[in-house]
């Protein structure tokens, strides 16, 4: 379950994501939707502790992302694309990661 409490961002003057909650259940899928620059990403970003919230909280299963002994098995994310090799099926990707994860095919 992903929780989202009271989360803010701000790059300076700007507010990225003012204040934002909700709960993720497992199991179902959850999307986000707005225009560019609405804070989709940046959320995301929080969630796996890529980017620090200016306040609130977001926690995975309980705890912050990388309090998890291993993180990629409870979530994982994809923010850019570009990050996935060209040549390669969504699938064979995930199943890369799942391999170096300890993840088993089936979850992929």
């Amino acid at each position: 379950m992903i929780e989202v409490r009271k989360l803010t961002k701000r790059y300076g003057p700007k507010v990225a994501v003012d204040g934002l909650d909700f709960t993720a259940a497992p199991g179902q899928v959850t999307g986000f939707l707005g225009p560019n620059g609405a804070g989709k990403s940046t959320t995301m970003r929080m969630i796996v502790g890529l980017d620090r919230p200016t306040s609130g909280t977001a926690t995975v299963n309980g705890r912050r992302y990388a309090q998890h002994a291993a993180p990629l098995q409870e979530i994982g994310v994809l923010l850019e694309a570009r990050a996935v090799h060209p040549g390669r099926t969504a699938y064979s990707h995930l199943l890369g990661l799942a391999r170096t994860h300890g993840i088993p095919r089936g979850r992929v």
